[in-house]
């Protein structure tokens, strides 16, 4: 596996998830385990396989976070600089079509959060806006149809 690009802060947040996990979840559910076993026959225990279940899904979570982890490149943007947009950057866009200003910071595929206006570095927009500068436009095929977007400023911060 290649590595894989974020900032500190999506860095901590899944090593937090990670931790949380690990020392908090998977306790509550070998609990839970344990008690619906006490209830006798496991081929109707609707209990015992829900809490089965829910284990199979945090163990594959937990693989799936240490691979992030072990994997990640973190990139310090505050040491980032330069007249091209890159990873890391926050970017100030004005759709052309309606004027709306938006406001994007260019992130992690596993600290995207869109409504937080963090996109993901691999989604439509930030592949458009990656190696621009101020004043360019970019165009965007986005679900609901091509969008043009004028780069009004960028920074790293």
């Amino acid at each position: 596996m290649e590595k894989v690009p974020m900032t500190q802060g999506g860095f901590d947040k899944l090593k937090e998830e990670l931790r949380w996990r690990q020392q908090e979840e998977r306790p509550r559910i070998i609990q839970a385990i344990s008690e619906a076993r006490a209830h006798g026959d496991l081929s109707e225990n609707a209990e015992y396989h829900a809490a089965k279940e829910a284990q199979s899904h945090n163990e594959g979570r937990v693989s799936e976070l240490e691979g992030y982890i072990g994997h990640a490149e973190i990139i310090d943007i505050s040491k980032l600089s330069g007249d091209k947009i890159k990873f890391g950057a926050t970017v100030q866009l004005i759709d052309e079509d309606t004027e709306d200003k938006k406001i994007y910071q260019i992130v992690g595929d596993q600290e995207a959060d869109p409504k937080a206006g963090r996109i993901s570095i691999s989604s439509p927009i930030a592949r458009a806006l990656i190696g621009k500068s101020e004043g360019d436009t970019i165009e965007v095929n986005a679900p609901g149809g091509a969008r043009s977007y004028e780069i009004v400023g960028f920074k790293f911060a």
